[in-house]
């Protein structure tokens, strides 16, 4: 009896094992962006609830991940060109750096986000959108911005010309469709929807203003990456091999499955498409084509949608991502 209680009270002097730090990961449209079913295949993430645990945080938009950031109360920050250059620019938020890619758009023989308009509707090109509404998911993203700049090549300026709103992805069809707006943002999932496809027609794309975009990349702040570098290795590591076994055409049954089970909708809206060139274009060692982001504001900045010309290269922190890539698979 003395024994048992010495051992009892021995274990109850032991320091409680301390759980694995969270690292919030933000994300706003999926299945383009894998966050927040990633892990969903057991095996894949080695690391997480071990050295981290993987937290992923749903923004409607970019603008609103910016707030987060500034405040502390996201960690990883998916950022596409467009929005990036607006948190450096007009947040104050100098310090964040690029780590990992997640998706492009206009890659040659992939897909992209497209704007649509009613296929029997009166709008035959983009001159007759004067007036009109017009949808992005959110304000200083990169529909956003492709949208401003269509329309500005077109001589038309917001709340001038034509008007612009803010609505989630999963609501852009009803509000064409029930004529509450004239051009929406349409992507995967949600356009493939029988109804919509086929009362709809595309007038332009995302990529036929920016060219090659990178529509989201993971960032993070210097500071944060001073203080948890290790963690963040361990995270992109099993990012990767996520990444990888998700683009594996011998898995893709299985990932759809995956997809379908996280989004609730039938494996039918993914089949024909999802993880296919019919898909956005992911490069399967998450790598960010720098150049192409440092074009990409270029571009913002020719049409006085931001004031600072950025030269991405000079917020990169790429150095995890290498470490990461050079680990045992």
């Amino acid at each position: 009896m003395i024994l048992a209680s010495a051992a009892w009270l021995a274990l109850s002097a032991a320091p409680a094992r301390a759980d694995p730090p969270k690292i919030r990961v933000g994300w706003i449209v999926t299945p383009a962006q894998i966050t927040p079913y990633m892990f969903m295949k057991e095996g894949i993430a080695r690391h997480n609830g071990t050295s981290y645990t993987l937290e992923p945080v749903h923004f409607q938009g970019s603008p609103l991940e910016i707030t987060a950031a500034q405040s502390g109360d996201l960690d990883v920050i998916a950022f596409g060109s467009t929005s990036f250059a607006i948190a450096v620019e007009n947040a104050g938020l100098d310090d964040l750096r690029i780590i990992a890619d997640e998706v492009q758009d206009g890659v040659p023989g992939w897909a992209g986000p497209e704007f649509r308009v009613l296929k029997e509707g009166p709008i035959k090109a983009v001159a007759d959108l004067r007036g009109k509404v017009l949808v992005t998911n959110g304000f200083g993203g990169a529909t956003d911005i492709a949208i401003k700049m269509m329309m500005l090549k077109n001589g038309m300026v917001q709340n001038r010309d034509y008007t612009e709103i803010e609505a989630a992805m999963p609501n852009m069809n009803a509000l064409l469709l029930e004529h509450k707006a004239d051009m929406v943002t349409a992507v995967h999932p949600f356009q493939d929807n029988p109804d919509f496809d086929a009362k709809s027609r595309m007038l332009f794309r995302a990529s036929d203003m920016l060219g090659k975009f990178e529509l989201s990349f993971w960032t993070a702040r210097a500071s944060y990456i001073a203080s948890h570098r290790a963690i963040l290795t361990d995270l992109i590591e099993d990012y990767v091999r996520a990444r990888r076994w998700y683009l594996d055409p011998a898995n893709r049954g299985e990932a759809i499955g995956i997809v379908a089970n996280f989004t609730k909708l039938s494996a039918r809206n993914f089949e024909n498409w999802l993880f296919t060139s019919k898909d956005e274009f992911r490069d399967l060692d998450a790598i960010p084509d720098i150049e192409a982001i440092t074009r990409n504001i270029h571009a913002q900045h020719d049409v006085g949608l931001i004031k600072a010309d950025l030269d991405a290269s000079r917020y990169v922190d790429l150095d995890m991502l290498k470490d990461a890539l050079a680990r045992p698979r």
